[in-house]
């Protein structure tokens, strides 16, 4: 019998509407607004702070919704904007600098909801509110820390093919290296020439000098690396803060931009984003004189450093094992109590520390921490001149030799211990970075922005909505629950997956789908209309109007997938934002107009026997 369902494919509809209905859901119950308090530079919110939150906002008779101590940070929900505003002010001002008190909207999801993954719509910038920083990656800087790592490949390569060398410097030029004889020089140059093919090499018989300089190719890939790693780098960074669905994108040849929806105070995120610290490990001079070293008469090869209480210790230049290698860090005790960080090396790590530290068991090695910050000078091409910071956190006599897993102390506190972890843990940043643009947008800003998207999607909703009704009559209301259940889906689906995140271009996305979901239904109709006309009767007309559009919309539906598609690949920000909604209303719309509203038609006027249809 021609437009019967089975039972099985009606229910499968119902069961895909009902599924995406559920997951639509959360993003009826809003958001309540919140305000977190979380610890700066090492500190962590406890128990003890969650009662002084508590204590000063019953004291104040500030009202709030609920207090709650989750993953080291305090959060209060309030039941209005007022509230929160008063809350975050006063607790501001008492709390001290060494928490930062956030502004924040915390999803008002009921906890059954939340239990089996319902989750709202992640809203981007420009609907939630939060910050924007516009950063600037100091590529003097990655070139000079490139030239440093060249200084110590060079080094091991000759003493591991035992060529003779004086010295290996840098140079204005380049990387020195001044031998003794012609012999030496020629095995160097051959040895070099193998290994480093994109280095420019020239030698000096005259001088017995051999200078490394890096060509236009290598310094534009230096750059260029020192980029992407800082962009991955900062993105395990804002993942370890918890914000959720950050962006983090490259602008340019030397810029990175991260967004931070829903944050509004900026001060945790400057520490962490801001921060460069890595570690060395350097072994102490202990045949050089301190005494001498502190009245300025330092070895040539050594260096006098402080730790944090000012302490002296004066070690060797030569760095035994940089945080570049660290794919792994966390914070524990040890056995005395005292909080300590364990350390994780890569395959090359491993094998280089294991080599440094086997002929120097026994003696002291030192732990270094290495911090730039910018200052206020400029260079002469204009960039922001950064202070190195170095400080001693650990001396420790080496027991044994060691490989790719092993602990440091002296870190301080143990939230000390956590924070360096943290740090280590996301990686050093290859180049320092400066904050050259800071942007915030307001929640309020943000609401108004999804109160005009909501009115400019039920206003194109509600157009379509009369427009079918009228001209198509009864299938007009089939084609409208279709359009109404592709809306519910596309919500659902945006609230399911981990990272879709709607912005304002994301609901332009959204209208535009709205107008295109019709198209389908619209060539179906006329379809249907064409074949009643040349005196086919009402099921066949059905039947082969569905049949025939079929090829048409699939057809066009494809073209423009593939057109977002290619957005999302090669777009970003708000582009990336458009097409996202884009494809999936494309693929909702193919469900919802082909497919559902034949199950409706074929239960309404499937098999029976009618000589019109309300068309």
């Amino acid at each position: 019998m021609l437009n019967k369902s089975p039972l099985w494919k009606s229910l499968l509809v119902l069961f895909v509407v009902a599924f995406g209905a559920l997951y639509a859901s959360p993003n009826l119950y809003g958001e309540d607004p919140a305000v977190q308090v979380s610890g700066l530079r090492g500190v962590e919110a406890d128990a003890a702070t969650l009662d002084n939150v508590r204590a000063q906002l019953e004291q104040d008779k500030i009202d709030f919704a609920s207090i709650a101590l989750e993953k080291g940070q305090v959060l209060v929900r309030f039941h209005d904007t007022e509230s929160q505003l008063k809350g975050r002010d006063l607790l501001d001002e008492n709390l001290g600098n060494q928490f930062s008190v956030a502004l924040n909207l915390t999803p008002a999801t009921p906890e059954w909801l939340a239990d089996i993954g319902g989750t709202p719509m992640k809203l981007g910038l420009d609907l939630s509110g939060g910050v924007s920083f516009l950063m600037e990656v100091n590529m003097n800087e990655a070139i000079i820390k490139a030239k440093e790592a060249m200084v110590g490949d060079f080094r091991n390569d000759l003493r591991g093919e035992k060529i003779r060398y004086r010295s290996v410097k840098e140079g204005a030029k380049g990387i020195n290296i001044q031998f003794r004889n012609v012999e030496d020089l020629a095995k160097a140059k051959s040895l070099l020439k193998k290994r480093y093919r994109d280095l420019l090499l020239v030698d000096n018989e005259d001088t017995l000098m051999l200078t490394a300089s890096m060509t236009e190719q290598k310094l534009k890939e230096t750059r260029e690396y020192a980029l992407q790693q800082n962009i991955t780098i900062i993105r395990n960074r804002v993942n370890e803060l918890g914000v959720a669905e950050p962006l983090v994108q490259r602008q340019g040849q030397k810029h990175i931009v991260i967004e931070l929806p829903g944050v509004q105070d900026t001060a945790r995120a400057k520490e962490i984003l801001n921060a460069t610290a890595t570690i060395e490990f350097r072994m102490v001079d202990t045949e050089g004189d301190l005494a001498n070293a502190l009245n300025g008469r330092v070895p040539g090869s050594s260096e006098l450093l402080y730790d944090r209480d000012g302490k002296p210790t004066l070690l060797k230049k030569r760095v035994m094992l940089t945080g570049d290698h660290i794919v792994d860090a966390g914070s524990s005790f040890d056995e005395y109590s005292r909080p300590q960080v364990n350390i994780t090396l890569d395959s090359p790590g491993g094998s280089k520390f294991s080599n440094a530290t086997k002929n120097n068991i026994g003696k002291p090695m030192a732990t270094v921490f290495i911090e730039y910050k910018a200052t206020d000078k400029l260079d002469p091409q204009g960039n922001t001149v950064f202070e190195k910071i170095e400080e001693v956190i650990s001396v420790a006599t080496i027991q044994a030799r060691l490989g790719k897993s092993f602990r440091i102390t002296g870190a301080g506190s143990q939230a000390e211990a956590h924070n360096l972890a943290l740090l280590l843990r996301a990686g050093a940043l290859i180049a320092p970075i400066q904050i050259v643009e800071e942007r915030t947008v307001g929640p309020t800003l943000g609401a108004e922005n999804v109160q005009l998207g909501f009115q400019a999607i039920m206003m194109g909703f509600g157009l379509v909505f009369i427009f079918m009704m009228i001209y198509y009559r009864a299938f007009g209301v089939v084609a409208n629950l279709a359009l109404g259940a592709n809306l519910v889906l596309i919500v659902g689906v945006m609230s399911m997956i981990p990272g879709a995140t709607l912005t304002l271009p994301g609901m332009a996305g959204i209208v535009l789908t709205v107008g295109m979901a019709v198209d389908a239904n619209v060539l179906i109709f006329e379809r249907i209309r064409e074949e009643m006309r040349q005196g086919k009767s009402v099921q066949q007309a059905i039947h082969q109007g569905y049949d025939a559009a079929f090829s048409t919309i699939l057809d066009a539906n494809i073209t423009t997938l593939i057109a977002a598609l290619i957005l999302f690949a090669v777009g970003t920000g708000p582009i990336k934002g458009f097409a996202v909604t884009l494809s999936i209303g494309i693929v909702t719309s193919m469900f919802t107009a082909v497919v559902g509203t034949r199950t409706v038609v074929n239960a309404v006027w499937g098999g029976k026997r009618l000589e019109k249809l309300s068309i």
